[in-house]
C-alpha cells in the first residue's frame, strides 16, 4: 500500500500597513526635563565608596546586592525623597 501524503494548508498571515507603527508617538518634552521614573531620582556622583565597601567581597544574590543599595542609598541621603 502506498501511503498517502497529507495535505498541508498555508495560514494566512495578516499584514499590517507600516503606518499604525508610525504613528507610535507625536513629539512631547525632551527626556532632560521628564522626572525619574516613580519619581525617585539617586544621584551618585562625587561618591568614594567602592563596590566592595557597599557590598562586601563575598558573592551575593541580586535582591540582597538590592537590599545593600538602598540601605545605603538611605543611609547617605543620596535620594531626592
Amino acid at each position: 500500500m502506498a501511503a498517502k501524503k497529507k495535505a498541508t494548508t498555508k495560514k494566512k498571515t495578516s499584514t499590517k500597513s507600516s503606518s499604525t507603527k508610525a504613528k507610535a508617538k507625536s513629539p512631547s518634552k525632551s527626556k532632560s526635563t521628564k522626572p525619574a521614573f516613580g519619581g525617585y531620582a539617586i544621584n551618585f556622583a562625587g561618591r568614594q565608596e567602592t563596590v566592595e565597601q557597599v557590598f562586601g567581597n563575598k558573592p551575593i544574590a541580586p535582591s540582597e546586592m538590592t537590599k545593600k543599595i538602598w540601605a545605603f542609598v538611605k543611609s547617605k541621603s543620596l535620594s531626592n525623597r
